[in-house]
């Protein structure tokens, strides 16, 4: 039994942030942005939380599919800026959009959190634990963002991918294998230093602008380049797949030279590789199901195709997922 896309969509901001707009208040440029990142814009959200990023993106989905929401029986919520700490996410989405019948919770994984969770929402549809799962990938990252730090500023956007993940009709389709991995030592290199119990909110820490992301950037670079690469080689060896069995390399959309490494290491031309990074930045647990969602739009995925998701974010996690494509919208 093997568990499958079977409805996807997406939703972004309308505002429009281009590399220019930083270049008044930070020692940025739009060369200088677009050389080490790949990045020309991003899109932010003014208003709202990260439940309202994924409402119209599930309610899309949804429609797409044809079913009730009463359908729906579990919600799984990939982000790592949720509403609140409590109540989680999936119960805040679940209760906008009325879904009855449906439990739920987050997943916190940072840019690994929808490679995560779609390995999970898979596992309780094999095991009969939930028939229809509405997995949502969403980050608001404007919310923990140092507008006044280079170094992040120009790297993120906010963005919402969804889908719902059912039992395929074909065992040979959908989601094959996958591959994950966590090393909390890394989490000195990407993390938000204050907010949670170690360091709770206080003058002090907004003073000190802990609320923020913290990121060392070499260190965060040199690990994903390897992690990602060696992760994406590796679930394509364990299921005997050539490059020329690859459709395409789905990768988490962080920085463009990650993304060309991990490409070259699996033999892969960046021809068969979804990149959108160039008009998103890096929406964290949303990069690859916007992806999906737009190059399945596009009617560029075929059935049969096999995609190579591949994510390496905060944590350390990373992790591959092997998906043989099957759904037609």
């Amino acid at each position: 039994m093997t568990a499958t896309i079977t409805s996807i969509a997406h939703y972004l901001p309308e505002e429009v942030i281009d590399n220019h707009y930083f270049e008044s208040f930070l020692d940025t440029s739009d060369e200088w942005i677009k050389t080490r990142t790949g990045i020309s814009e991003r899109r932010f959200a003014k208003d709202g939380a990260t439940s309202d990023l994924i409402v119209p993106a599930a309610e899309e989905c949804i429609r797409k599919r044809g079913i009730s929401k009463d359908e729906i029986d579990c919600v799984i919520v990939a982000t790592v800026t949720p509403d609140h700490f409590f109540p989680n996410t999936a119960a805040v989405v679940q209760h906008k959009l009325g879904l009855k019948n449906a439990w739920g919770f987050d997943i916190s994984a940072a840019c690994s959190g929808f490679v995560f969770a779609l390995a999970t929402a898979s596992s309780f549809v094999n095991s009969g634990l939930a028939k229809k799962v509405l997995l949502c990938g969403a980050d608001k990252m404007t919310s923990i963002l140092n507008i006044n730090d280079r170094n992040q500023a120009v790297l993120f956007g906010d963005g919402a991918g969804v889908c719902i993940i059912e039992k395929s009709n074909d065992d040979n389709m959908g989601v094959i294998d996958q591959i994950l991995h966590i090393d909390g030592f890394g989490g000195q290199y990407l993390h938000m230093v204050a907010g949670g119990s170690f360091k709770p909110s206080s003058h002090e820490t907004v003073d000190n602008l802990e609320h923020y992301i913290y990121q060392d950037g070499q260190n965060v670079f040199k690990n994903a380049v390897v992690g990602m690469a060696d992760v994406s080689a590796e679930i394509m060896e364990k299921n005997n797949l050539k490059s020329d069995d690859v459709a395409y390399l789905v990768p988490h959309q962080a920085n463009l030279r990650i993304i060309s490494a991990t490409a070259n290491r699996m033999g892969v031309g960046m021809d068969k590789v979804m990149v959108n990074i160039d008009k998103y930045g890096n929406t964290t647990a949303a990069t690859i199901p916007i992806c999906l969602s737009e190059w399945n739009d596009a009617g560029k995925l075929k059935k049969g195709d096999n995609l190579v998701l591949a994510s390496f974010g905060a944590g350390f996690t990373w992790g591959s997922v092997l998906l043989r494509w099957n759904l037609n919208d």
